[in-house]
């Protein structure tokens, strides 16, 4: 079995979930969120973040609003909406479930 790509579905899963913990805390740009993921050593590329900021936002749960920049073109700054806000809380409540299982599996076995 390839362990690289079980960690690769792992870390696909938490992406979302990544990103809309950081987008809860502040509007960002693409830039800014790669670079939060990056800092927790959860690399991502642009070229799979922004698939899903489109899915999420055509889902309802982000916003965005462009910003003029003193270093070149408009940028796209995203935020959660409060659809987005209900659904991560329900992710929170996933996360600690999930959390409780692993927890308690390695503590018992």
């Amino acid at each position: 079995m390839n362990t690289e790509n079980v960690k690769s579905q792992m870390r696909k899963g938490i992406l979302e979930y990544c990103t809309l913990l950081i987008l809860n805390k502040r509007k960002a740009y693409v830039s800014d969120i790669i670079q939060s993921l990056k800092e927790a050593k959860l690399i991502v590329v642009e070229g799979t973040l922004y698939p899903l900021l489109t899915r999420l936002k055509n889902s309802g749960l982000l916003n965005y609003e462009w910003v003029e920049s003193t270093q070149g073109p408009p940028r796209k700054y995203y935020e959660l909406t409060d659809k987005g806000r209900i659904f991560l809380d329900e992710l929170e409540a996933s996360w600690n479930e999930l959390n409780y299982v692993i927890n308690h599996i390695r503590e018992k076995e």
